[in-house]
């Protein structure tokens, strides 16, 4: 193990991280804009987030591989380089299939900076250690989600949304290049012992499954409801501006704060009272967004953030502690199914939305809380059986 500081590093993370994040969800809180400016239709212009998440998808196991085989710097140079140029064409450009290729492309090196640091940290860092730093990974996606949002909706006026593209390319090379100066150089060597466990092998695993299936099923939940909130609120009876529905994206700040609690919950409870705890407290907060009442929907959207960033960090807990190698494939394969996760709920609730509305989204999201649920329970049985045998060992060194 490498000795890093640790202030530096929990500030390298969550600053990649964080960008990472904006780069991806700039255009959602803009949707209806984008969609009257370039004349699509809703389910298009989705294509705005959905191309991201896809390009994200698609490359996520292969960058997985390469930072096991090369040093992190020159995959961050090149990662970072690539989403900040990506991101000016998407500023500049009048065609939208060009615009949604330069999405699309961002999303496919979009990893560099995330799945490969995920990658770096569970090769390099104590199980401890992990947990914390960890921590940060996860409240660096809340803050990158919220910034995102305000960013395209709110710092910029909705209509000047290219500047906001324009924005967050500056701040990707400027954090590309303070992670190539301060990220502690390794050479990539500690990764041959993980290389005896390939993906086929941890896929076959059931224990770590459900837990992929867990961050598929958790995420399609939140993103779709992200993703076509602006509809709901600027609908009737609401008819809300899009500077007002922007505002409602700041219910991200919960997830600062739950992230590093739902570790330590985790820690206290163990990995399955957390993930139940966090699905209920999310299927709650989708049946308060049913309702027309403001204060009810403000409310509801509060849960879902409480509940999907306790499901989120419980689960990454628990797959780091599963792992004694292969740490970069397993991580890369989370990564995968939640944005695979993602990619299919916004598109698919695309279409729901575009057949029923609201009630239909959200009655389709409520039906995907199985995903976390079993994992709770497989979670528990797990921790139960874990206890029994520790005693059961107990009692045997006792009798000798």
């Amino acid at each position: 193990m490498i000795e890093h500081s640790s202030f530096r590093l929990q500030l390298i993370v969550f600053a990649l991280v964080a960008t990472s994040f904006i780069n991806i969800y700039l255009t959602q809180p803009v949707l209806p804009i984008l969609q009257n400016e370039f004349s699509v239709d809703i389910v298009t212009v989705s294509f705005t987030v959905s191309a991201v998440i896809l390009g994200i998808t698609i490359s996520n196991l292969g960058f997985g591989l390469l930072a096991d085989k090369f040093s992190i710097q020159p995959i961050i140079l090149v990662g970072g380089t690539f989403v900040a140029f990506t991101g000016l064409i998407c500023a500049m450009t009048e065609n939208f299939l060009l615009f949604i290729g330069a999405r699309f492309l961002q999303g496919l090196f979009i990893p560099s900076l995330t799945t490969c640091l995920a990658a770096h940290l569970a090769k390099t860092l104590p199980a401890k250690r992990l947990n914390i730093v960890m921590g940060s990974y996860v409240s660096a996606t809340v803050v990158g989600g919220l910034g995102s949002r305000l960013l395209g909706g709110w710092i910029h006026p909705p209509l000047h949304w290219r500047h906001a593209f324009l924005s967050a390319s500056v701040l990707t090379l400027i954090v590309t290049l303070i992670a190539l100066l301060w990220l502690p150089k390794t050479s990539g060597e500690s990764s041959k012992v993980e290389s005896s466990i390939g993906f086929p092998e941890l896929l076959k695993s059931w224990p770590l499954l459900r837990i992929f299936f867990s961050a598929a099923g958790s995420f399609a939940i939140f993103s779709s409801i992200f993703n076509y909130l602006p509809y709901r609120l600027g609908s009737p009876p609401l008819n809300f501006t899009t500077e007002v529905t922007t505002m409602f994206y700041l219910v991200y700040i919960v997830g600062i704060f739950i992230g590093p609690f739902a570790g330590r919950i985790s820690n206290q409870f163990g990995s399955g009272h957390t993930l139940l705890v966090g699905s209920l407290v999310l299927g709650a907060g989708l049946l308060l967004v049913l309702s027309s009442n403001i204060i009810a929907i403000l409310s509801g959207l509060l849960w879902i953030c409480a509940g999907f960033f306790t499901i989120h960090a419980a689960a990454v807990g628990a797959l780091n502690n599963k792992l004694t190698s292969s740490q970069g494939r397993a991580n890369a394969l989370y990564v995968l199914f939640y944005y695979v996760g993602g990619w299919v709920g916004i598109t698919g609730c695309g279409l729901v939305y575009n057949h029923g509305g609201w009630s239909y989204l959200v009655t389709v999201l409520l039906f995907l809380l199985i995903f976390p649920i079993i994992t709770a329970i497989g979670e528990y049985n797990d921790s139960t059986s874990n206890c029994r045998e520790r005693k059961k060992n107990s009692r045997d060194m006792n009798k000798i």
